[in-house]
């Protein structure tokens, strides 16, 4: 198979993503072969590639939000079949006998695993799965709008529960790339009124497209206080801005895996009056199941830019620089 592997880390700039061709791989037992069809690009894989996150696997194939068919089913497989068109989350792998797991909160499990980052991913023309951890496609979504639904998605409807947007309430967007214009979707389907904050202004063009009813580039002239806020860019600096226009009682959410250092906060400035910041760990696959029913009903419509696999490297440059409305997605000939 083709596939693009990165070999060591280094600045996406570089082109660090290797085009090769690999060893199909086999199906062990309670997993399954599909071929993917597309996938998505992510921050995270910028920050696994750059080396940014805790260093694992080395070659891998990054990528993880995969939308494919599948083509062989490993022994123990009990319920998919070849043919079925399936997706690939982030979440790969849990112990499912931990506290956290046994309590539904899978993604604070010590020994889980994830795709493009312990193993192979999407950037391929083959990838494996566990087959309790595939999601059936709803069959609205094409597959390249089903791709980013997988990360982007699930990750901004996490962060969209943890920061307690109340019914009708005001939603702040800090940085408005592929989970952002997704999360403004889920809220104003559920009557809310969306206020963003994003430098470029591609991005702030796609908000007031999508409806938010205030677009500007500096936080601190978000012109209301708003009940709940979320913070998708990698920059610390944004949170104590973001503290200060939430209302009483307000909460922020982080929701990358990786933040810049948060500068000093001043308590009664930035936390007093019951104001809370949460954080986003990873995803449970109830998340990845509620997410991809209540898209399917809106119906949300990602905005994508296709890339062939081989431009990897290019797709991944225009996301740093900020050169990608929407999700750029990685499409296999």
């Amino acid at each position: 198979m083709k596939a693009m592997v990165l070999f060591m880390h280094a600045a996406i700039e570089s082109g660090p993503l290797e085009l090769r061709e690999l060893p199909d791989p086999q199906p062990g037992p309670g997993e399954v072969l599909l071929r993917v069809h597309c996938c998505a690009i992510c921050r995270t894989d910028l920050h696994v590639i750059e080396g940014e996150l805790p260093r694992q696997k080395l070659p891998i194939i990054p990528g993880h939000q995969i939308v494919g068919t599948v083509l062989a089913l490993g022994p123990d497989c009990s319920h998919l079949k070849p043919g079925q068109r399936i997706g690939v989350a982030w979440l790969r792998k849990t112990c499912g006998q931990c506290e956290y797991c046994r309590s539904g909160r899978e993604n604070l499990c010590d020994q889980q695993r994830f795709t493009g980052y312990h193993a192979d991913g999407g950037y391929a023309e083959l990838a494996l799965v566990p087959e309790e951890f595939a999601y059936e496609i709803p069959a609205p979504f094409s597959d390249t709008e089903a791709a980013p639904l997988l990360c982007a998605g699930i990750i901004g409807y996490r962060a969209l529960r943890r920061c307690n947007l109340p019914p009708g309430g005001k939603l702040a967007l800090y940085g408005f790339g592929s989970s952002a214009h997704i999360v403004i979707q889920l809220a104003l389907h559920r009557g809310c009124e969306v206020f963003v904050a994003t430098r470029g202004e591609k991005h702030r063009e796609l908000a007031r497209q999508l409806g938010a009813c205030w677009v500007g580039e500096n936080p601190a002239e978000l012109p209301v206080k708003v009940d709940s806020a979320i913070i998708f860019a990698p920059v610390g600096t944004l949170v104590p801005p973001a503290l200060e226009k939430l209302k009483k009682g307000g909460t922020l959410a982080i929701a990358g895996i990786y933040l810049t250092d948060v500068p000093p906060l001043n308590y009664e400035q930035h936390l007093f009056y019951e104001r809370d910041l949460r954080c986003v760990t990873a995803n449970t696959r109830q998340d990845g199941r509620e997410l991809l029913q209540e898209a399917a009903r809106i119906p949300i419509r990602p905005q994508v830019s296709t890339y062939p696999l081989e431009q990897a490297n290019r797709a991944l440059q225009d996301l740093k620089a900020d050169r990608i409305s929407g999700t750029g997605v990685l499409v296999l000939q």
